[in-house]
């Protein structure tokens, strides 16, 4: 048999018996002979069979296996995410298939396309920052395919979801920055069409109300999330007559641009520039100096996601969407 995979057919064939013979037997069915269930068990230990949980799956119509599709897989944030949902499907005797978008629209599309050829019972998506058509995701929704969404989401009516209170958050950090002395607060957002950008901007207006802080449009830019387009935001505030003395990124990694950019500037972090992040990535921790970050209960935010992915595969509850709290850890990089 050398190192191929022994199958059921392997067996029937080597014993001159049927598939289901051996199926049988393997599972101590009492049409099966205690003499010919002791060859068949005898044969399958010598060859080393297991069952191919795959086959199995499609025999039975259901292959006990979840699509992940998340932007990339570098960040402790979706690794953290990931490993929360494993937790909850090992318990249910599932496992998972990951892929990246890259952060791609065509690519998202291009991941769903190929899970579904692979069989899987649901998707569990966290959309790319590129999405802005969810025509995609609709479509999965009418075909009755189990579809549960984190953190990056939309059509809420139509598809569960596990978030983050952005507009809280956003309100802490603003609160955290005039706590602490600031006083002209700027905002780099991602992609407008996100979900995420869209709740921590009202947020980041809301907190300015609370402390009667007058809102300069002049103070929010947009970046596509990367370190770089992050760097080139921050130029573009240091620029103004009147740039910022502190400045909120959407994601630690857009965070980390604009450090750059401010020390590029000759500024220091945080005397001139108090700088907050969010997601709290490891490497919040080991920059100079350590960010002040926003952290998501990412591992918790995993389990959710996927108890409401087994909430909503073989029932016809209404979509819900669950919203986690955040927590902000201060760290040198605001506080002045």
């Amino acid at each position: 048999m050398g190192k191929r995979h022994v199958s059921l057919k392997d067996l029937a064939k080597e014993l001159n018996v049927s598939i289901s013979t051996v199926s049988r037997a393997l599972k101590d069915h009492p049409d099966i002979s205690n003499a010919l269930r002791t060859k068949i068990k005898k044969l399958a230990a010598e060859r080393n069979y297991s069952p191919n949980p795959l086959a199995m799956g499609l025999l039975k119509q259901a292959t006990r296996m979840i699509g992940i599709i998340v932007p990339d897989l570098v960040s402790h944030f979706y690794s953290s995410i990931i490993s929360g949902i494993e937790s909850v499907a090992a318990d249910k005797g599932y496992f998972v298939v990951i892929a990246n978008s890259n952060e791609r629209y065509e690519k998202e599309k291009e991941s769903i396309e190929n899970l579904l050829k692979a069989r899987v019972e649901g998707l569990i998506v966290c959309m790319s920052c590129e999405t802005s058509d969810t025509a995609h995701f609709r479509q999965l929704v009418q075909k009755g395919i189990p579809l549960v969404m984190f953190d990056r989401v939309c059509l809420p009516n139509l598809i569960p979801a596990v978030v983050a209170d952005n507009a809280e958050a956003s309100q802490k950090i603003i609160q955290h920055f005039y706590d602490r002395g600031y006083r002209r607060i700027a905002y780099v957002s991602g992609p407008e069409q996100m979900n995420i950008s869209q709740e921590r901007l009202l947020g980041y207006r809301a907190g300015l109300k609370a402390c009667s802080l007058e809102p300069d449009p002049a103070l929010v830019e947009f970046c596509d999330l990367s370190f770089e387009s992050a760097k080139a935001a921050m130029k573009r505030l240091l620029q103004l007559a009147n740039p910022p003395d502190a400045v909120y990124g959407i994601n630690d990694t857009v965070a980390f641009g604009l450090m750059n950019a401010i020390k590029e500037a000759g500024l220091r972090i945080p005397e001139d520039t108090g700088v907050v992040g969010f997601t709290d990535e490891f490497h919040s921790t080991v920059v100079s100096p350590p960010l002040t970050s926003i952290t998501h209960p990412t591992f918790e935010m995993g389990q959710k996601t996927a108890e409401l992915f087994f909430k909503h595969l073989n029932s016809d509850v209404p979509p819900e969407t669950i919203v986690l709290k955040t927590q902000l850890i201060e760290r040198l990089s605001s506080s002045k």
